[in-house]
């Protein structure tokens, strides 16, 4: 039996804190089609105070903001994104192109084509999200992206020297200085100074992420995206120090983002709110954190493993954190999550920073059908076919004229009908099927 010991806010509540944001994004993508430059600049001064002559740094700027980043803090980040491109060219080594002959003179395969360009969004209203640079600039170059531009908002009036520093060192082509909805409608619409891109990705507020959902068919998404969740799976194999403390450092996302335990331990589950409690007085994040955990927390009490795969399942969260004595079984039997973070030396922090699997993952149970961000996500599979002999268009074409004409596609039968006739020496009527 399942029992909630804490309980978050209803979905109708959750979709109430969604009402107005749809039509405000709506609205400002069309200025922005309508009036290019001139509307992403109206916008840039009215939310970021930011209004440069052009938004795009130069090699002077990057060059700028790179000597304001210190030594440790640029090797940090080379570490960092070494670590993605490595795991992101394993990866793309395991997608192949393929030809086969399935039939005799029958070749079909397909060839895995790089996406031409990108427009990577990094986040930088609370926190100057760095990591973003290394997930999406890192591993579209790896894929083979020709041209991968990046944007962040300004921090302060002026672009943020870590993110720019991030941003070049990932490979990216362009580097610009816009946030929100004017960043990702103008590299997605295109204006007289930022040609458009084919796709879009990031992370990014709830604006932000209405305004990808918006543009989506004009130009590729990596995922619909909502706030960060966070869920933890947990026995009595653990304690409650590091169950409040991995809820708690996804809690201090947004004001917005769930965080759940899933404990067949109900000392555990008891434990762990308490000690939440003691954490939120000292965490300096607190603020945040204590909104999201009073409005989205949630504390589920189960009363077997069995109990908890299904929950988790059926909640499918982005970063699930599994600490038991069986984690492996989660791994074999967990179907609908973003991302699995197995065992206590291992967290979310790790794969949000550094460790190399990539951060931009599903939200609001799109993993039931969705991974998240990865090579692949760069990479378009195109298939193609080609027929050597007459034998094998004369075999073909008999099967394609009769199902044509019974879908009453007379058109298409013909054009299998003209290659009976020339190939195969078949008397077919015109608009008939092959006997």
């Amino acid at each position: 039996m399942i029992r909630h010991l804490k309980t978050t806010k209803s979905v109708k509540e959750r979709a109430d804190d969604d009402v107005g944001v749809k039509a405000k994004v709506e609205s400002i993508l069309a200025d922005i089609a309508a009036r290019g430059d001139a509307a992403v600049r109206e916008l840039s001064q009215q939310f970021d105070n930011y209004a440069p002559a052009t938004f795009r740094l130069n090699d002077v700027d990057i060059e700028a903001a790179l000597s304001q980043v210190t030594k440790r803090d640029l090797d940090d980040i080379r570490f960092a994104q070494t670590q993605v491109r490595n795991f992101a060219q394993h990866q793309k080594a395991a997608l192949r192109d393929i030809e086969v002959e399935t039939l005799p003179g029958v070749i079909l395969g397909h060839r895995n084509i790089p996406v031409n360009s990108v427009g990577c969004y990094v986040p930088g209203g609370k926190y100057p999200m760095v990591a973003s640079a290394h997930m999406s600039v890192v591993t579209a170059k790896v894929a083979g992206v020709k041209r991968v531009i990046a944007s962040a908002p300004p921090m302060g009036g002026k672009p943020h020297p870590a993110i720019v520093a991030a941003m070049h060192m990932a490979g990216a082509d362009e580097i610009y200085c816009l946030g929100g909805i004017q960043s990702v409608g103008a590299m997605a619409l295109g204006t007289e100074q930022i040609a458009p891109v084919d796709m879009l990705v990031g992370p990014g507020n709830a604006f932000v992420a209405e305004a990808k959902r918006q543009l989506y068919g004009r130009v590729g998404i990596d995922l619909f995206a909502g706030p960060t969740e966070t869920m933890v799976i947990a026995d009595d194999t653990v304690d409650a120090e590091i169950c409040a403390t991995d809820l708690l450092g996804q809690a201090e996302h947004g004001p917005t983002s769930p965080a759940v335990l899933i404990t067949t331990s109900e000392k555990l589950a008891r434990a762990t709110m308490a000690e939440i409690e003691r954490l939120l007085t000292i965490l300096p994040t607190a603020g945040i954190a204590r909104v999201a955990w009073a409005d989205y927390g949630e504390v589920i009490l189960c009363d077997s493993y069995d109990e908890m795969l299904e929950q988790a399942n059926a909640m499918a969260f982005e970063h699930v954190q599994v600490m038991t004595n069986r984690d492996d079984w989660f791994l074999q039997n967990m179907t609908n999550y973003g991302a699995l973070f197995l065992g206590p030396r291992t967290n979310v922090a790790y794969g949000d920073k550094v460790i190399g699997t990539n951060h931009t993952l599903p939200t609001k149970r799109a993993g039931r059908y969705t991974g998240g961000l990865w090579v692949g996500k760069f990479i378009k599979t195109h298939s193609y076919q080609r027929v050597l002999t007459d034998e094998a268009s004369t075999l073909i074409g008999e099967h394609c004229s009769r199902l044509c004409m019974l879908e009453g596609f007379v058109g298409h039968a013909e054009q299998a009908n003209v290659r009976l006739r020339r190939y195969g020496g078949k008397n077919v009527p015109y608009g008939e099927a092959a006997k």
